[in-house]
């Protein structure tokens, strides 16, 4: 028999007060339904259905990322509603199992889900709900059950006092059998104060006819709990950060401070990385053994070599870097830098689509964009490629041992040849050969005198000509 899942992932999710769809906000770095649906595909189910609605221009293309098969309920009228729209692809798939999720719950524990879809197969029963007890219920559906069989599963706000008392609810998580629900789904109402068509009256329409719901209780109500306010939001990026960051400790990485450190869940670290208090590693960053990274440093999508040392305040973006580099403090790398091993990249240095060969210095305030630097040159302080013409980008391709003087504009295109020297002050605007000296600036002219004629000029104490006037002015 097949296995289906069925993600509803239809609605605004107005206590969220957000115009962005619930399930694409943001959980460390991803939409909270990625999460969701890279955890399903560990089920390894026959087909996932993800069920859109609002936003859909977003959440299908994400559906499909994920090799799910994206479904519009449009408009939204309740969760009955939307699992009544995936009646026609179900029953093409014959016989089957339905798993059905709710969008908004990005850490639901697969194992656990595993046991209970295996529990549910062995019962053969109709359907099977997973229930949680929470202190707080709040506006979770109450579940009312008999023994180990649900009753009714009562809304929040169609519940009666005593009802309302009740802690265990609902956790939106259900097993189903296809097509067998999908007569009673057409019988459900909308009798109820949101006058929705609610899911959950399907386990009152199944024990009528004496076909009960078994319950699965969960022992981890928080994994199964949905996200359905800004709050809820951060404490489930809170939770699955620090589950992150223990699990990278326990792999060998040294976080100093657990509780400012960010680390995303496509990021992989090598044993003996060191991470300073309010390091961000994000993405599909990637770093070796012995990289160290000092505090307030970001890296987004980056490689990082064995025993590189990354200081203070840097931000580095689609970077691959080498082995044994020094980078910071207040170093900036953006997309396509390569930075090969031993390169020196200090501070208030801007990098973007650069490759430093070897043992490169760039030491201090310069940027170096569409650039090739040969191994072993040495960039001065305050150099700049100037690589953009107004409408094209162009490079500059500097060979080995080129030694660049302090405040030097390199005009592309150009090139400069193995071992030139370019002097401080220099604007580089055609190629420099190999073993050259190129040098631009104005020759120096001294005024001999000048500044005591200043001083007595009119706005000086003594009065007397003005500047620049007289013998050698």
């Amino acid at each position: 028999m097949k296995r289906l899942v069925v993600v509803l992932a239809a609605g605004l999710g107005t206590r969220m007060k957000s115009p962005r769809a619930k399930v694409l906000h943001p959980l460390l770095g991803r939409p909270v339904l990625a999460h969701l649906l890279e955890a399903l595909g560990r089920l390894e189910a026959d087909r996932i259905f993800v069920v859109t609605g609002h936003q859909r221009e977003e959440v299908a293309p994400l559906a499909e990322a994920f090799g799910a098969v994206p479904l519009v309920q449009e408009p939204q009228l309740g969760t009955g509603h939307a699992l009544s729209l995936c009646r026609g692809p179900l029953e093409s798939e014959g016989e089957a199992e339905v798993l059905v999720v709710p969008g908004d719950a990005p850490l639901l524990p697969m194992d656990e889900v595993g046991r209970f879809w295996t529990d549910f197969s062995a019962s053969r029963r109709t359907a099977a709900v997973v229930s949680m007890v929470l202190p707080d219920p709040g506006s979770y559906g109450r579940v009312l059950r008999e023994g180990r069989f649900l009753r009714a599963i009562r809304e929040a706000k169609d519940c009666s006092p005593e009802e309302r008392a009740v802690t265990e609810v609902n956790t939106g998580v259900y097993f189903l059998r296809s097509p067998e629900v999908f007569s009673l789904l057409a019988r459900i109402g909308r009798n109820n104060t949101q006058r929705e068509f609610y899911l959950t009256d399907l386990f009152a329409l199944l024990d009528g006819e004496g076909r009960p719901a078994v319950l699965f209780r969960t022992q981890d109500p928080q994994a199964f709990q949905g996200i359905n306010s800004q709050r809820e939001l951060a404490g489930a990026t809170a939770r699955l950060r620090a589950a992150l960051v223990e699990s990278w400790m326990d792999a060998g990485v040294t976080v100093l401070d657990p509780a400012t450190t960010w680390i995303e869940p496509a990021v992989r670290l090598a044993p003996g990385v060191l991470l300073h208090p309010f390091v961000r590693l994000q993405g599909s960053t990637r770093l070796q053994e012995g990289v160290e990274v000092r505090s307030f440093s970001v890296l987004s999508d980056t490689e990082v070599g064995a025993f590189t040392l990354v200081k203070e305040h840097c931000v580095l973006e689609k970077t691959v870097v080498g082995p044994r580099c020094l980078v910071g403090p207040f170093s900036r790398t953006r997309e396509g830098t390569v930075l090969e091993e031993g390169v020196h990249l200090g501070n208030f240095v801007e990098t973007k689509k650069a490759a430093l060969g070897r043992g490169v210095k760039a030491n201090h305030l310069s940027y170096l964009g569409d650039a090739t630097v040969g191994a072993g040159s040495n960039i001065g302080a305050g150099t700049i490629t100037c690589n953009y013409d107004g409408e094209k980008k162009h490079p500059t391709v500097l060979g080995e041992r080129v030694f660049v003087g302090s405040d030097t504009q390199l005009v592309a295109p150009v090139t400069v040849g193995d071992g030139a020297y370019i002097g401080a002050g220099t604007t580089v605007t055609q190629a420099v050969p190999p073993g050259a000296l190129a040098v631009s600036r104005v020759p120096q002219r001294n005024i001999e005198g000048w500044v005591a004629r200043k001083k007595k000029g009119p706005g000086g104490p003594r009065g007397g000509s003005p500047p620049g006037e007289g013998p050698g002015g």
